[in-house]
């Protein structure tokens, strides 16, 4: 009983889900009509709507920045990593690239063309196609990744002149089909025995719209489609031109025109036409076909023997409908790809070229149109096979696949390789540094595109290496750091940042790179030689570890590590200014509003704060408390040249336009927090003073988990657990990481180096 119960279950749940075997046309025009998006696509468009659906909208770190160069951050899980054998990590330069290239086929552009993913050997290649043919594959058996396909179910009873099979075929062949004389006729006879339509599938898998006449198609749209806006889009985007240019293979056009002859009109023929959904198959070749450079070729056509007499039987004729087609046709609306161009895949590509150019494929006598995607890898080493043929330059579209390049992905390929668990041995942010020095043997030293953007590389040797491979390691993961000066943020408008994001393209493939399978050898050899219980991998390991690999072979560029050691010290500075940070911010705001109202009155003026309805004596006493910590160690006639610089911002555009215009509230205007941001920079390069001056606070920190530590002054207890608590919470410290980063940036006394 239960076992019964458990089938109507599924029964119920798979009537919900599978649509009909054979859908009549006239129903998959309502199809249309009320899911355009999903009939009204081609290969191209399909392809890129299986990668929106794995991917989403992906995230803009900066929405508002008027020079975004819709650089996203994707996730890739869903596409390549999720339910796959062996996952691909797709780095961000990488995925924007698939992504934009997606884009162009939902577009309708750039067809009539070979997609070719280059790069070197251990880039992942091989792993990236198949996973995105697999997810490909389960993307069209969802209904949103439903494609049709025509079948014909030809009514026998209608074709004119059609006689009793028994009749015809004895006087056709004078043989007595009763006794079994032709084994051939005979199985013919028992397929149109079995059932008074013969049905037979496109074998170029063409869309059932097709089948209505190319010059009729638009005032066949406009006559059945309500929606204006849906007409707009069909009659005058580039996306959907296929649908009033693309004909019906040789074999369906036969097929309706010997059809429109025998049963008299359109609307008849219609009446066998049927869709039904195309089921792409890798393993049988349907709609997905993957060659290997050990693949024969094999360019005999593709018949049935008994199809084709069963078709000269139905219309009396053995010329009427042709039933040939090439292996082509089975990968029409669909992927074609070759791995690797070597070996039989060479003479495969050659072979294309005349296709890719024309759409069009001689099969026999008969011209065979071929839309599908085609797709290649290839070895750099292996470019010359496009390259000798001059023609091709214009067919080939090459899309980089080099090594990683984000670090942020580096560290996911390390935590699939060997467990999340591994960033429970490391200091916050090393083992993301060891993925950085593996990504700098990847890229070209010298970047002209940074230089002409950053004028004075010199005034950020303090965080970053004199090629300021740093930066771009940054920008290449979608981050603008904090530590480049405002003239340099403002300045890095979108021309820049394209040419910059473009230089990915060409990294990631010298000789001198730590290549994928080299990374993963290296991490286990360091992991397994530092990794210790009770003590943190700290940036001293990952420094050893690289300079002495760099002595066998020069990995790593001059300098690099020492600037990356530098960098780390910055940030973790940061870090500890930001946990010791204990103001009341409810005062400081007070401050700053107090100010920016104070240097519209004289000096000796005392008026009540419209603001914080404090009331504001003005003195330079006043002044000088805020200014101190708004411009650190500037002179008396600085700060009344700055007073004069602030109170002619808050009149011209504070107060005037934000306020007075737009009606922010002053808290919302861009001066105050300017003003709010310098006050509290300045608060926080103070908060370091009693911990490096006094060790007290050093032996506090180094017993803070142990009986002595309650010995301590309370303030010191007091201050020791703040921060300790916050750099927990903050930034994914555990205790012991806390107290090691602590105590590093005091024996090391790491504010020095800064100041």
């Amino acid at each position: 009983m239960l076992f019964e119960k458990v089938l109507a279950d599924l029964k119920t749940e798979l009537n919900g889900k599978v649509m009909p075997l054979f859908i009549p046309f006239d129903d998959f025009i309502q199809i249309a009509v009320t899911k355009p998006d999903n009939v009204f696509r081609n290969i191209f468009q399909l392809f890129a709507d299986m990668i929106n659906n794995y991917l989403g909208a992906g995230v803009d770190e900066y929405p508002d920045d008027p020079d975004s160069i819709n650089y996203i951050k994707y996730d890739c899980y869903r596409l390549f990593v999720e339910g796959t054998d062996n996952p691909f990590f797709a780095d961000r330069p990488f995925v924007n690239r698939l992504v934009n290239l997606a884009k162009s086929f939902r577009e309708g552009s750039h067809r009539n063309k070979i997609y070719i993913f280059e790069g070197p050997v251990g880039s992942g290649k091989s792993t990236f196609l198949n996973n995105l043919l697999v997810k490909f594959e389960d993307y069209t058996k969802t209904r949103d990744g439903t494609a049709y396909e025509i079948v014909w179910r030809i009514d026998r009873e209608k074709i004119k002149g059609y006689q009793s099979k028994n009749i015809f075929l004895e006087e056709k062949y004078n043989i007595n089909i009763g006794n079994g004389d032709s084994e051939e006729i005979s199985e013919i006879q028992k397929i149109l025995s079995f059932s008074k339509t013969f049905e037979i599938h496109c074998p170029s898998h063409d869309n059932p719209i097709l089948i209505i006449p190319k010059q009729y198609r638009k005032k066949f749209f406009d006559s059945i489609i309500d929606d204006q806006d849906l007409k707009n889009r069909l009659f005058n985007r580039k996306e959907y031109e296929w649908l009033f240019k693309e004909e019906l293979c040789t074999i369906c056009n036969s097929l309706c025109q010997t059809l429109l002859q025998k049963v008299g009109s359109l609307s008849e023929v219609l009446k066998m036409v049927y869709a039904r959904k195309y089921q792409y198959n890798r393993r049988l070749g349907e709609g997905l076909s993957v060659y290997n450079p050990g693949d024969r070729l094999n360019k005999q056509p593709i018949t049935d023997p008994v199809i084709q007499k069963v078709l000269n039987h139905l219309f009396s004729d053995s010329n009427a409908v042709k039933y040939v087609f090439s292996g082509l046709a089975r990968t029409n609306n669909g992927i074609y790809a070759i791995m690797d161009i070597k070996s039989n895949n060479k003479n495969r590509l050659l072979n294309l070229h005349g296709i890719i150019s024309d759409s069009v494929h001689k099969v026999e006598h008969i011209e065979e149109r071929v839309n599908s995607i085609f797709m290649a890898l290839m070895n750099p080493e292996d470019k010359d096979v496009i390259e000798s043929i001059k023609s091709f330059g214009d067919r080939v579209w090459v899309i980089p696949i080099p090594y990683v390049l984000d670090y942020n992905t580096e560290v996911e390929i390390y935590h699939n390789k060997f467990g999340r668990e591994i960033d429970e041995m490391f200091l916050p942010g090393v083992l993301k540094n060891f993925a950085k020095v593996v990504i700098s043997s990847r890229l070209n030293v010298r970047s002209k595109n940074i230089e002409a953007w950053v004028k004075d590389t010199e005034k950020y040797r303090k965080y970053c290496d004199k090629n300021l491979l740093l930066l771009k390691m940054d920008i290449y993961t979608g981050i603008i750091p904090t530590w480049l000066s405002e003239d340099d943020r403002k300045s890095f408008v979108s021309k820049h940042r394209k040419k910059i994001i473009s230089e990915s393209e060409k990294e990631g493939h010298s000789g001198n790179s730590i290549s994928g399978r080299k990374s993963i050898e290296f991490f286990n050899e360091f992991y397994t030689k530092y990794a210790k219980e009770g003590i943190l991998i700290d940036m001293s390991k990952v420094h050893e570890f690289f300079s002495n690999k760099n002595k066998n072979q020069p990995y790593i560029p001059d300098g690099f590590l020492d600037s990356l050691v530098t960098l780390y010290d910055y940030n973790i500075l940061q870090e500890i200014k930001e946990a010791l940070y204990n103001y009341n911010r409810e005062e400081i705001s007070k401050d700053i509003m107090n100010y920016m109202f104070a240097i519209n009155f004289e000096i000796g003026s005392k008026e009540k704060c419209s603001y914080t309805g404090v009331d504001v004596e003005v003195t330079e006493d006043f002044f000088n408390k805020i200014e101190n910590r708004l411009i650190r160690g500037a002179k008396a006639a600085s700060k009344v040249k700055y007073r004069e610089y602030i109170q002619k911002e808050y009149t011209s555009k504070t107060l005037s336009y934000e306020i007075g215009v737009e009606g922010k509230d002053i808290k919302e205007t861009n001066l105050y927090n300017l003003l709010l941001q310098k006050y509290q920079y300045s608060l926080k390069e103070d908060v370091l003073n009693p911990l490096i001056e006094n060790d007290n606070y050093r032996n506090a920190i180094k017993d803070y988990d142990l009986p002595v530590f309650k010995t301590y002054d309370k303030k010191i207890r007091s201050d020791v657990k703040f921060f300790i608590k916050n750099l927990k919470r903050k930034y994914g410290y555990s205790e012991n990481g806390a107290k090691q980063v602590s105590l590093y940036v005091i024996d090391n006394n790491i504010p020095k180096k800064f100041q």
